[in-house]
């Protein structure tokens, strides 16, 4: 059976934990990943067209003026609505994660000593979604 491995973008500003989900993603899911440090530099690779994106809130701990995560998740839907967003913050606030929801983010997750096995869940959910809504198009088209 021919399985093509997940293409996932992470973009984070802390360095460690970028290397951390990174290194935990390639360890225990089989995912091709590729890290950004910055808005920008994912908006560069877009044309990857990366499965997901888990793209850090802030985005602002190498450079002030640096695309936040919002504007990068924006920047994100108006190239292809279709990529899944998670975002991904420090911050536990319900206001940040209303915030990203109506920016269109698949899903919020705070950073915690948990959160590797729920972004694992998240991306589980979300290719059971994509194939059943697959399946339910062929459904549809054949009636």
């Amino acid at each position: 059976m021919n399985t093509k491995k997940i293409s996932l973008f992470l973009v984070d500003d802390d360095a460690l934990y970028l290397k951390s989900l990174e290194l935990e993603f390639k360890q225990y899911a089989d995912f091709f990943v590729e890290t950004y440090a910055t808005g920008e530099l994912c908006m560069d690779s877009i044309s990857h067209n990366p499965d997901i994106i888990i793209l850090d809130y802030l985005l602002d701990g190498i450079d002030k003026t640096a695309l936040n995560g919002i504007m990068t998740l924006d920047k994100i839907k108006l190239y292809n609505p279709e990529i899944a967003v998670i975002m991904l913050s420090a911050q536990d606030k319900i206001e940040v994660a209303v915030d990203c929801m109506h920016h269109k983010a698949h899903d919020y997750v705070v950073k915690s000593e948990t959160a590797f096995t729920r972004l694992q869940k998240i991306i589980t959910n979300i290719f059971k979604y994509r194939k059943m809504e697959k399946e339910l198009n062929w459904y549809m088209a054949r009636m």
